[in-house]
């Protein structure tokens, strides 16, 4: 098997440097001290995450935001789900991924940022949450509520970030958070703040084998 290669360096907020590594057709953003961030080969759970939202939201022309782009598994799983009158709203804090995810990355996300629905926020997700409106708020950033690397994401975790999600959905709306691990204190600060919670464990594959992830839905 050939070496990983890296192929582009990126800063991101709070001095961390992403690189972006190739190694025949399997793609991993990582960061410079060499913890990986994701993988092209474990989708599976970004996936689950569109799903159980898209699933649990039921809106017949749903407004979504889509916290992180990471590599597009979330974004392609929620237009596969959805029909044309649908509008998805990525946001993304580091531009570089946008560019990666249009140039060195296009074998992983096809056409999926050029679909008519999508728009491309380059802003922390936080603003486009304040903005409200949403029917599903997707958030799959960092590595989970218990899994930071950015300190500056604990906000969305908060209290507070929950209470403002709950006021940025419409009646009926949903917000569902991916983790790379159970968090049960987190369960309980969703139903402190009034969601009803459902938490599934999901494989980080399309496998029957492999990592489990954490998916939380939560309604208001």
């Amino acid at each position: 098997m050939r070496p990983w290669v890296e192929l582009a360096r990126a800063d991101a907020p709070g001095g961390d440097t992403l690189r972006l590594m190739r190694r025949e057709a399997e793609f991993s953003i990582r960061l410079a001290g060499g913890n990986e961030l994701m993988n092209s080969r474990l989708g599976g759970s970004e996936e689950a995450l569109a799903r159980l939202a898209v699933d649990a939201c039921g809106a017949p022309a749903p407004r979504v935001l889509i916290g992180g782009l990471g590599m597009g598994f979330t974004l392609r799983e929620t237009l596969a789900r959805t029909g044309p009158a649908a509008r998805v709203t990525v946001a993304e804090i580091v531009p570089a991924l946008a560019d990666w995810a249009r140039g060195p990355m296009a074998p992983v996300f096809g056409t999926c940022l050029d679909d008519p629905r999508v728009t491309l926020d380059l802003r922390d997700v936080a603003r486009p949450i304040a903005e409200g409106g949403w029917d599903a708020i997707l958030l799959d950033v960092d590595n989970g509520p218990d899994g930071l690397t950015r300190p500056g994401n604990d906000a969305l975790y908060s209290e507070a970030g929950l209470r403002a999600a709950a006021a940025a959905l419409a009646p009926g709306g949903v917000l569902a958070v991916w983790s790379a691990h159970p968090a049960p204190a987190f369960t309980r600060r969703l139903a402190a703040t009034g969601f009803r919670v459902t938490t599934e464990t999901v494989r980080a594959t399309r496998a029957r084998r492999g990592p489990r992830h954490t998916i939380w839905i939560a309604q208001t």
